[in-house]
C-alpha cells in the first residue's frame, strides 16, 4: 500500500483542465444586440443623427431578396423596432415593374429603371445626414445565377429623410459601372474645393466584382460624373488561392450552381477616408493587407492620373480577414476580424493593428457604420454559410443580428463638409 505521503505527492500530477491556458473568446467593451433580421437577409447599416437606423437587403448575394414582382421584396428599409423593418423610402421604390431581372433579354439582365431599386449593397448617410443608396442592378434568379447590370440600374440615390423622398439619382454610364461590376461600398467629403465648380464633394466606391475588374470609382456629386481609378492594380484585386476561415471553417466558392469550386474571388469591398478626408482606405474580402491612397490621386483626371495613382498605393501590413471598413474621429480605421470573431482597429500614427472587440457571437462582420453619439454598429450575418460558398447548400440560421459597440477615446462619426 502507497504511503500517505506518496498519495498526496500523486495527487500533486492530477491532471485538471484548469492548468491549460484558454482563449478566453471575449474582449474589449461589451456587445449590445440592438436589432434582430428574421426575413431578409442584410449587409448595410447606417444610422442618422437623431438616431434612425436604415438597412439594405442584396439580390445580388441572396435569392431569397430578390424581387421577382410576384415576390415583393425591398432591397432598402428602415428598422422599426427591433425586429421590424419598412421599405424605405416607400415601397414604389422597392417595387421595378416586373421585378428586379429583365428576361426579355437573352441572357437575362438585371433590370435599367431609373426610378426604381434593382439590388442595393450598401446604404450611407453623408455628413449633411443625406441617405445615399448604393444600387449595384444585378440580382440573382432563382436559380442562383448573378445577372449583369444594364445601363440606368446601378446608381447612386439620394434621400432626404426629413421629408422621405428621393433629390437627386446618379445614373453610371457603363463604362465605369460595366455590367459585371459590383458597387459595394460607399464613402462621402462634401468639402467644397474638392469638386471643381459644382462645388458638391465626392464620393468614393469600390468595385469588388467576382467577375470583372475590379477598382476604385470617383463621383462629383454636383455634376454627376464619375470616373474609375486602379483599374485592375493588385491592391484591388483578390489574393490568388486566399481562403479565409470562419468559425474554423475554410470558405470556398462557388460562382453559380454547378460551376467548379473556387478560391474567393472577391476583390476591393470595404472602404474607409481618414478623419481628415486626405486618404482613402480600403482591402478586398480576398486578402489580408490594407492599402490606402492619397484621394487628390483619385480625383485628378489628367492624362496621367492612373498612372500617380497606381504609384502612390501604399500597403500598411496585414489587417486581417475584412469585409466592411469604417473611421472615427480619432482617426482609426475599423475592420472586421473575420476569422477570430472580432474587429480589429489600425492606427495610422503607430502603424499597428490591434483587437478592438472580439465575441463568440460575432461571424462574418459584413458593414460598420458609426454614429453621432458615439457607437459603431456593425451587421454580422453569416456571409460565409450562404450558398455560394462550399458545399453549396444554405447552412445560415435566422435571425442575423444587428450589434453596437462604445467607441473608445470620444471617438464618434466623421463629417467632412465646409
Amino acid at each position: 500500500m502507497p504511503s500517505t505521503s506518496l498519495i498526496a505527492l500523486l495527487g500533486l500530477f492530477t491532471l485538471s483542465s484548469s492548468q491549460v491556458i484558454t482563449d478566453p473568446g471575449v474582449s474589449g467593451p461589451p456587445l449590445e444586440l440592438i436589432h434582430l433580421y428574421y426575413d431578409e437577409w442584410p449587409t448595410g447599416i447606417t444610422v442618422s443623427r437623431s438616431g434612425r437606423m436604415f438597412s439594405n437587403y442584396p439580390p445580388g448575394l441572396d435569392v431569397n431578396n430578390t424581387n421577382t414582382g410576384s415576390n415583393k421584396k425591398y432591397t432598402v428599409a428602415e428598422l422599426t423596432s427591433n425586429s421590424t423593418e419598412k421599405p424605405y423610402p416607400n415601397l414604389e421604390w422597392n417595387s421595378p415593374p416586373g421585378g428586379a431581372i429583365n428576361y426579355t433579354t437573352t441572357p437575362p439582365t438585371g433590370a435599367n429603371y431609373q426610378t426604381h431599386l434593382i439590388g442595393v449593397q450598401s446604404v450611407v448617410l453623408d455628413p449633411l445626414d443625406r441617405l445615399w443608396i448604393l444600387d449595384t442592378g444585378r440580382a440573382l434568379t432563382p436559380e442562383g445565377v448573378l445577372v449583369p447590370s444594364s445601363p440606368g440600374g446601378p446608381k447612386l440615390v439620394c434621400v432626404n429623410i426629413t421629408t422621405d423622398t428621393v433629390t437627386q439619382t446618379i445614373l453610371f454610364p457603363p463604362t465605369v459601372a460595366y455590367p459585371v461590376s459590383y458597387l459595394n461600398d460607399v464613402r462621402f467629403d462634401l468639402r467644397r474645393n474638392l469638386s471643381g465648380t459644382s462645388g458638391k464633394g465626392v464620393a468614393y466606391i469600390t468595385d469588388s466584382s467576382g467577375e470583372g475588374r475590379n477598382g476604385i470609382i470617383i463621383v462629383d456629386l454636383g455634376t454627376g460624373e464619375s470616373w474609375r481609378h486602379l483599374d485592375s492594380h493588385p491592391s484591388v484585386h483578390p489574393e490568388p488561392g486566399f481562403v479565409p476561415f470562419v468559425w474554423g471553417t475554410p470558405v470556398y466558392y462557388i460562382p453559380s450552381p454547378g460551376a467548379p469550386v473556387i478560391y474567393m474571388p472577391l476583390g476591393s469591398d470595404g472602404i474607409a477616408i481618414s478623419a481628415d478626408g486626405e486618404d482613402l482606405y480600403w482591402g478586398s474580402v480576398a486578402g489580408r493587407r490594407l492599402y490606402s491612397i492619397p484621394t487628390e490621386r483619385l480625383r485628378d483626371k489628367s492624362q496621367n492620373s492612373e498612372l500617380l495613382a497606381q504609384g502612390s498605393v501604399k500597403d500598411h501590413g496585414e489587417r486581417g480577414v475584412s469585409d466592411g471598413f469604417e473611421t472615427d474621429t480619432s482617426g482609426h480605421i475599423y475592420t472586421g476580424n473575420i476569422e477570430n470573431g472580432g474587429i480589429n482597429s489600425y492606427d495610422p500614427k503607430t502603424g499597428m493593428v490591434s483587437i478592438f472587440v472580439r465575441d463568440p457571437r460575432i461571424n462574418w462582420v459584413d458593414t460598420m457604420s458609426v454614429s453621432s453619439d458615439g457607437y459603431l454598429y456593425f451587421t454580422t450575418n453569416q456571409l460565409f454559410l450562404l450558398p455560394s460558398a462550399y458545399p453549396g447548400t444554405d447552412r445560415r440560421q435566422r435571425p442575423f443580428a444587428l450589434f453596437r459597440v462604445k467607441l473608445p477615446n470620444h471617438g464618434s462619426r466623421v463629417c467632412l463638409v465646409d
